[in-house]
């Protein structure tokens, strides 16, 4: 029997995830610029035709990557923002769900690292750059604002609320790159450590 629409689509979202997913790998590892397209087709066992007719290019998948990656921990930061929890809690529990993700995860930290790499870099796609200029500031600014909110209360150091913020996000991002680089041998600190760097 022919394949539905429904299966159909079940299929190119399979191929597409298989195609980024192989990507991450590959950016993360080794750059965009020593990634080839045949590079990624190999990864992801396709053909390298195949992959022409979801991206015309590496750079577009890099493109995807990039926004998808913010567009997660945007989406994380607004939510924890939202959350009817004491700004505390809402950091103690954002610091082991975030460990909790290194350890269980690994694209977890293969994305930090693709963001790292890319932020660090001017070799990259235009609208990489735009993706980074509009998006990279909004998890710095969430979890300013919910040290600030802590301040107030007195559960959170008093300390310059934005660099507590750069200091929780250059942990994480740091902790993130360790693990992408050593892979199995990473073991998430106590999370009690990170969570008494900030809280009272």
């Amino acid at each position: 029997m022919p394949r539905n629409k429904k299966e159909n689509q079940r299929i190119k979202d399979e191929r597409r995830e298989q195609i980024l997913t192989n990507a991450l790998k590959l950016f993360a590892k080794n750059g965009l610029a020593a990634t080839r397209i045949s590079d990624i087709a190999l990864a992801a066992g396709i053909s390298q035709g195949l992959i022409y007719h979801y991206y015309k290019s590496k750079e577009d998948v890099f493109i995807e990557l990039i926004s998808f990656a913010f567009d997660r921990i945007n989406q994380a930061s607004l939510w924890l923002e939202s959350q009817p929890l004491p700004p505390a809690e809402k950091i103690d529990f954002a610091i082991r769900e975030l460990l909790r993700l290194l350890e269980e995860d690994e694209n977890a930290a293969r994305y930090h690292l693709l963001i790292a790499q890319a932020t660090a870099t001017e070799a990259i796609p235009d609208k990489a750059k735009e993706v980074i200029k509009s998006k990279n500031t909004l998890p710095y600014e969430s979890i300013e604002r919910i040290m600030a909110a802590g301040q107030k209360e007195g559960t959170i150091k008093q300390k310059n609320a934005g660099e507590l913020a750069l200091v929780f996000w250059t942990s994480i991002n740091g902790l993130a790159i360790y693990k992408a680089i050593h892979g199995e041998n990473f073991k998430a600190p106590d999370a009690a450590i990170l969570i008494s760097m900030f809280c009272e």
